[in-house]
């Protein structure tokens, strides 16, 4: 129904505001009792054979919802009902921020991909907090945090630790996000030091708590082999739990959308299927060259099982969708897991 129907209707709107629509719909309709059953029974699938332990935490199955697409905690328990093993919301700043000038999101149908350019734009992490705060699924959940702005990088520990120390009575793991492209100069925090400050202030933080939570560390498809090396040692050194591979890309070579079209959107991230391989490329390399030595989070261009399964093949113990889920509808969560049940009961023949 929804590649016959929903998805023709939502592609007839501009991107952010199907977004919208879709938000309010789902809103609206699925804490329905009657529809709340039948979407469970629907697209909820669950096996024992999924269920993993990942830095401490337990996972009922190991697709998650990527950060980005809940950013404001406003569909946590509706999610939850489409199966998703864990949901991520985010990226949330201190402040709340309008994020990059209109329109910022845009569809690219011939590679099944979107070029976004959202600038962090969220209602700040006060606000998700009390959402947080109503919550009635036991999914669990992930928070993304980042730094306003307006705040220059010599100061962004500061944004970080705001929302370390707001969100951690709310959330199950954190992510640090240095890896968007569309916050000025915040890939900057990539680099060896700055990075290392960044995380060993996060990890400090976090251990002083009575219940201190997994930390991870969101990287961009785009470094070098050398900046992977830099990242393998970082990660070990300052003892973060794990990493998420990868975020949106800046590189557009690939596409088979018309480049003056591409020229035309401008500047922003590219996800979609375009981005599989980089993202796969990244993660194996990362679990190869660190001995396994972290968790690492796949997500990039999953778009069926089998992209999943190449994820989890290349080292990555969970995988996240986003963009797949806008092109092939809800029922995704549902298809990957039941085709990781057959792969992971074929592996333990």
């Amino acid at each position: 129904m929804y590649k016959s129907i929903l998805k023709p209707l939502l592609f007839t709107k501009n991107p952010e505001s199907a977004h919208h629509f879709t938000f309010s719909w789902i809103k609206r309709t699925f804490n329905v009792p009657i529809v709340k059953n039948i979407i469970e029974g629907f697209y909820d699938y669950q096996n024992p054979i999924l269920e993993k332990e990942v830095f401490g935490l337990h996972f009922k199955n190991p697709v998650g919802l990527a950060a980005g697409f809940d950013k404001d905690a406003k569909l946590i328990d509706e999610m939850a009902m489409l199966g998703f093993g864990f949901i991520e919301i985010g990226t949330l700043t201190p402040k709340p921020q309008e994020g990059n000038p209109l329109p910022r999101l845009f569809r690219l149908p011939e590679d099944e991909a979107l070029i976004n350019r959202m600038g962090f734009n969220n209602g700040g992490v006060q606000e998700a907090i009390e959402r947080l705060r109503d919550v009635k699924t036991d999914v669990l959940i992930g928070g993304n945090i980042g730094k306003n702005k307006l705040t220059p990088n010599e100061k962004a520990v500061d944004d970080y630790l705001y929302c370390l120390h707001a969100l951690h009575p709310y959330v199950d793991y954190f992510v640090v996000n240095v890896s968007s492209p569309n916050t000025p100069n915040l890939r900057e925090l990539q680099e060896k030091e700055p990075l290392k400050k960044l995380l060993l202030a996060v990890k400090e933080a976090n251990s002083r708590k009575s219940r201190p939570k997994p930390i991870l560390l969101k990287i961009a498809p785009d470094l070098t082999v050398g900046q992977l090396d830099d990242i393998i040692e970082i990660v070990i050194e300052t003892k973060i739990d794990g990493v998420i591979a990868t975020n949106t890309t800046i590189d557009r070579s690939g596409l088979k959308t018309d480049s003056t079209k591409i020229e035309s959107i401008g500047a922003g991230g590219v996800s979609g299927k375009v981005l599989a391989k980089r993202s796969t490329e990244v993660i194996k390399y990362l679990s190869s060259q660190s001995n396994k030595a972290f968790p690492i989070i796949g997500v990039g261009g999953i778009f069926s099982a089998k992209d999943a399964i190449d994820k989890l093949e290349a080292g990555a113990s969970l995988v996240q969708v986003y963009t797949g889920m806008i092109y092939e509808g809800p029922g995704l969560i549902k298809s990957i897991n039941k085709g990781l049940v057959k792969y992971l009961r074929s592996k333990s023949k």
